[in-house]
């Protein structure tokens, strides 16, 4: 009679567990079937001792959230110092190209002022030249005619 009375109640209180897991699942099966392993998991892990209190969780969670702060702090700095590192590279580079614009421009006026100096001379040289000939043709000229030597 015992035994068939236990059976009455265990019967019972899986009915009611039943009831309450298929209610607050909102009557779907498979969501109170997952909730029903969730807390069983729970209950297993608190017999084991592997419970966490809230507390525990607390700092744990605390613990967690530094560890990622730091990392996350790190990683910042490491972008800023690549930002500039890359930042000088830049400047430097700049600086160069404008020392060799500077360059380039100067050999550029030189040889600018090169060139004008030889087309003036050249211009002198053909101007004495055309001078020379025009003074020795007329001086054929009227020597032809009898004005000259």
């Amino acid at each position: 009679m015992a035994s068939r009375r236990a059976l009455q109640i265990g019967g019972g209180t899986i009915a009611v567990g039943a009831a309450y897991y298929l209610y607050s699942a909102g009557g779907n099966p498979s969501v109170a079937e997952k909730k029903l392993e969730h807390d069983a998991s729970a209950a297993a892990a608190r017999l084991r001792g592997q419970d966490l209190s809230k507390q525990e969780a607390q700092k744990k969670g605390e613990l967690f959230a530094k560890e990622a702060g730091a990392t996350i702090d790190r990683t910042v700095d490491n972008v800023r110092a690549d930002i500039r590192n890359a930042d000088k590279a830049i400047t430097s580079k700049m600086h160069e190209a404008g020392n060799k614009v500077d360059q380039l421009k100067d050999e550029g006026s030189k040889a600018l002022n090169d060139t004008s100096k030889e087309l003036q001379h050249s211009a002198d040289n053909f101007d004495k030249k055309v001078t020379q000939k025009t003074v020795e043709a007329k001086n054929g000229i009227s020597s032809w005619l009898g004005f000259g030597k």
